[in-house]
């Protein structure tokens, strides 16, 4: 499980809102999740409508929000570090949609004197424009995946994919592997993405399971029976790789599954929900 630091982290002190860490980091707010992060804010007027969230905005007005989000947001929290990947229209006048690290959205105004948390609600759709805009972040690319960089294991046919980024010391991912070895006819490619914040010998026991002979059986053996990796010499290896990679891609917790339609699940899946997912999410 990843615990780093995210922008909920930096504005807690200004907020009167009392919050929750969840095993992974992720933030637990005591409000109803379906609050709209517009509240106060007026419709959008007629002029605006051709605006809707998702739409890229042009290269001066994307300078524009990042150089103020980034001044403002370095004198509000002198060390923060906000890395701004992408602006987008809203479809309110004005406010817009800034993906940061971590494919975290927030909405500011082009001067970024405000920024607003929360979910973005179409009442009349009756759609959560922001989870949909997550949803869409989210999506990974299968193809993409340097899958030479995972650990490879064949079940039955192996006609079913997934892969799953992993950290060899979190009890969620054994008790993952435990469902897994449940499943007949599939492929897993297992990425290691060590915590070390959270397990410190996580990385060098990662390490040392990619470097044996048969890395496979070594993972699992530890993974699903407790068995310790051998003692081996360390070996050229992709751990920092896949745990730059990890965090590229935004993920907040591991186990992380990825499927071969760039669905994305975090978190622990019993065998029953895992096989549905499987069905579901193939390409």
């Amino acid at each position: 499980m990843i615990n780093k630091i995210r922008l909920w982290q930096w504005l807690v002190p200004l907020l009167a809102i009392p919050v929750l860490a969840s095993c992974d980091g992720t933030p637990v707010h005591n409000i109803d999740k379906t609050a709209s992060a517009t509240s106060g804010i007026s419709a959008p007027a007629s002029a605006n409508k051709a605006a809707t969230v998702g739409a890229a905005v042009d290269d001066a007005t994307n300078k524009k929000i990042s150089d103020n989000l980034s001044k403002n947001m370095q004198k509000a929290f002198k060390s923060s570090e906000l890395n701004v990947q992408s602006i987008y229209t809203t479809p309110f006048r004005g406010i817009y949609e800034v993906v940061i690290t971590g494919n975290q959205i927030i909405y500011t105004d082009e001067n970024a004197d405000y920024i607003m948390l929360g979910n973005l609600i179409d009442l009349k759709h009756h759609q959560n424009l922001t989870e949909q805009r997550m949803s869409d972040l989210s999506k990974i690319d299968f193809d993409q995946l340097p899958l030479d960089k995972a650990i490879k294991e064949v079940r039955g046919n192996g006609t079913r994919v997934m892969a799953v980024f992993s950290d060899p010391d979190c009890p969620f991912c054994k008790k993952l592997e435990e469902e897994i070895a449940q499943i007949d006819n599939l492929t897993v490619y297992t990425f290691l993405m060590p915590v070390p914040d959270l397990h410190p010998g996580a990385q060098k026991k990662a390490v040392q399971i990619w470097c044996q002979k048969e890395r496979t059986t070594a993972w699992t053996e530890w993974m699903r029976h407790g068995k310790e990796p051998a003692s081996v010499a360390n070996c050229s290896n992709p751990v920092e790789d896949t745990m730059k990679l990890g965090n590229k891609f935004g993920f907040d917790g591991t186990p992380t599954m990825v499927f071969p339609n760039g669905k994305t699940i975090s978190g622990l899946m019993r065998k029953n929900e895992l096989e549905q997912e499987l069905i579901k999410n193939q390409k």
